[in-house]
This record gives C-alpha cells, sequence and structure tokens, in this order.
C-alpha cells in the first residue's frame, strides 16, 4: 500500500486534507441556520469569526515549525478579512434565514468554481478539459437549485441569491489565501479571525442589532472554532499541498455534508430539481478528482521560507545537522528539470 507522501499520489495528502476541511465546514451551514435564529447577521458573522480567532491563537506553532506572518502580507489579509470574514458570512447568514439549509448548503458547491476560475487566471494553474468539465456541471448544479427554490416563492430564491454572493466572496478569499499558504496557518487563521470579528462586531452596533442570548452565542462560537477556524487551517495546508483550484474542487464535498444533516435535523424540503442538482454536483466532484497530472517541468532558481521536508525530491540543500521532519527557515532552490506525476502545490507553478 502506498503512502500518503508517494510521489505516485501528489494529490491524495491534500485531498483528505481539504475534505476534512470540507466536513468541517459542511456542518456549519445548519447548525448557523439553527443557532443564528433571532440573531443579526453582522452578530452571527462576528461571533463565527470570534470562534475561529480563539482557534487560530491556540494553534499556532513555533517560529522554526512554521514561516511567520509578515508585514507585506497586511494588505492581503485585510482583503481575506474583508470579503471570506464579513461578506461571506453575513451575506451566508441573511440567505439561511430566508431558504432551507440543505438547498443553501448545496448551493455553496459553486464555491468550487469561483476558486478555480480564479485561481487559473491568478496564478495560471491547469485546468484540463476533465477539470472544466466538472465546473461546467457544478455550474449546472446550482442552476437547478435556483429552479427548485424558485418553486417556493421569490423570499427562498433571495435567500439562495444571497448564498450565492457568500460563494462568489469565499471564491475570492480562497484564491487570496493561496499567497499566504506557507506561512503558518494558526497565525493566518488568528489574524483573519480577528479582523473579520472586530470588524463586523462594529457594524452590528451601527446597525443596533440585539445582543444575543448567552446559549446561542456560546453554540456559535464553537461551531467557528470547528467550522471556520480548525476548517481553514486545513483548507490553507490543502492548499500548501495542491494548489487553490484542486483545494477547492474537494471541498465541493463540504455541501453535501451540509445538506445531510439539514437532513438528519429534521428538514425534509427539496424537489426533483434538488435531487438532479445533488447529481450533477456529485458527478461534477467525481470528475475532478479523477484528474492525473504528469510531464516533464523545469524549476527555476528559487529563495523562499516554509515548512518543508528532505524527503520529497525537492528540497536537496544542506544542514550543518540535518533536522528530523518538517522544519522552516529560509532556503534556496537549484535548476532543476525532472518528470513526475505532480499537482500546482508551492513548487509546481509553472505555466502551461
Amino acid at each position: 500500500m502506498r503512502s500518503l507522501s508517494s510521489p505516485q499520489l501528489p494529490a491524495l495528502r491534500g485531498g483528505l486534507i481539504a475534505l476534512l476541511a470540507a466536513v468541517l465546514f459542511g456542518a456549519s451551514t445548519p447548525l448557523v441556520q439553527r443557532f443564528g435564529v433571532g440573531i443579526g447577521s453582522f452578530s452571527t458573522a462576528a461571533l463565527l469569526y470570534a470562534g475561529a480567532a480563539l482557534v487560530g491563537a491556540l494553534l499556532r506553532r513555533p517560529v522554526e515549525s512554521e514561516a511567520r506572518v509578515r508585514r507585506a502580507d497586511a494588505k492581503q489579509l485585510a482583503v481575506m478579512a474583508l470579503f471570506g470574514a464579513v461578506i461571506g458570512p453575513v451575506a451566508l447568514a441573511w440567505g439561511l434565514q430566508r431558504t432551507t439549509g440543505a438547498g443553501a448548503s448545496l448551493m455553496l458547491t459553486l464555491e468550487a468554481v469561483f476558486t478555480a476560475v480564479l485561481a487559473r487566471l491568478w496564478y495560471h494553474e491547469t485546468l484540463d478539459r476533465r477539470v472544466a468539465l466538472a465546473m461546467v456541471l457544478l455550474t449546472l448544479g446550482g442552476m437547478a437549485l435556483m429552479l427548485d427554490r424558485a418553486e417556493s416563492g421569490t423570499t427562498s430564491t433571495l435567500g439562495l441569491l444571497a448564498v450565492m454572493l457568500a460563494t462568489a466572496a469565499w471564491g475570492l478569499d480562497n484564491t487570496m489565501s493561496r499567497a499566504v499558504a506557507e506561512r503558518d496557518p494558526g497565525q493566518v487563521v488568528l489574524l483573519k479571525g480577528a479582523l473579520g470579528a472586530v470588524a463586523t462586531t462594529l457594524l452590528a452596533f451601527v446597525f443596533e442589532e440585539p445582543l444575543p442570548l448567552l446559549w446561542p452565542a456560546l453554540a456559535l462560537l464553537a461551531v467557528g472554532a470547528t467550522g471556520y477556524g480548525l476548517s481553514l487551517r486545513f483548507y490553507l495546508l490543502a492548499q500548501r499541498a495542491f494548489g487553490a483550484a484542486r483545494t477547492g474542487s474537494v471541498f465541493a464535498f463540504a455541501p453535501f455534508v451540509g445538506a445531510a444533516l439539514a437532513f438528519g435535523l429534521g428538514e425534509r424540503g427539496g424537489s426533483v430539481w434538488m435531487l438532479a442538482g445533488a447529481a450533477l454536483m456529485v458527478a461534477g466532484i467525481v470528475l475532478n478528482l479523477a484528474e492525473r497530472h504528469a510531464h516533464g517541468h523545469a524549476h527555476e532558481p528559487l529563495e523562499h521560507e516554509h515548512a518543508h521536508s528532505h524527503d520529497d525530491n525537492h528540497h536537496n540543500h544542506l544542514h550543518a545537522l540535518m533536522p528530523a521532519g518538517s522544519h522552516s527557515h529560509v532556503h534556496r532552490h537549484e535548476p532543476l528539470r525532472h518528470s513526475h506525476p505532480h499537482v500546482p502545490d508551492e513548487h509546481h507553478t509553472h505555466r502551461h
């Protein structure tokens, strides 16, 4: 049996980490809908990202294990917080109060489409015909969900459109977070969560939202800690392992976790359109994960800092005393040309 680090399975480790992130986030959607009843959208977002910031603070790694966030990353983190910790969760909270948990959960699959398209445009990540077809299937699935909600009335449709806005905001956030994926993920979660919590708390006061009751507030903090904090940490690690587009494609499994949990919590709404949308989205995810990519490629000289080990055939620099396992420091890559199965991780961002 091959190990997760096998060179023949370059996407397996990243895929499993992304799947874990998807399960944590997917479970959060129906829980936010349940615990957020009567709580303002800004207050809900503030509680979710306060929980995420707490987890980030607890999961920070020593400087010798992970690269620190730099001052130059401030603008990137601010934009990530705006789209990922303000616009995204506020739009989701507003939409969840106006549509079903299952429909909203499945609509979140479109986040993968936005992420993949933006990753292609910004980072030139390769998307072959199989991946492109998968994106088409995911989009058609989202359109089927819109038809399903249209049968339920205008209010439900507006709720689903708000959830779609959240997916677009998170797609932009996901793509931008690729640039800080090499930093300590705990520190990134802490800073993004803190920025988002402060901004949405101020907006909650500006719009005079009522203070939430204690137990729903604690529940949303807990959901934020797992579904937004831990999930984001694993998402960043997955991006580091196999790129923004593929992480987004595996993360598309999250909505099905949410829809299943919504069903388990007693929601029985839906129609043939919802079943058709779910089938199209499942087909898109399976097709996306079936990709295999290998060719001769060249590595240009590169100097950077990130957590790494010396058993991946890409880190051949010397140490006076070779560290055991993963460690972080500034290091240089010499020019190298070879061929092996690979994904667009931090060392394979070449053009095609």
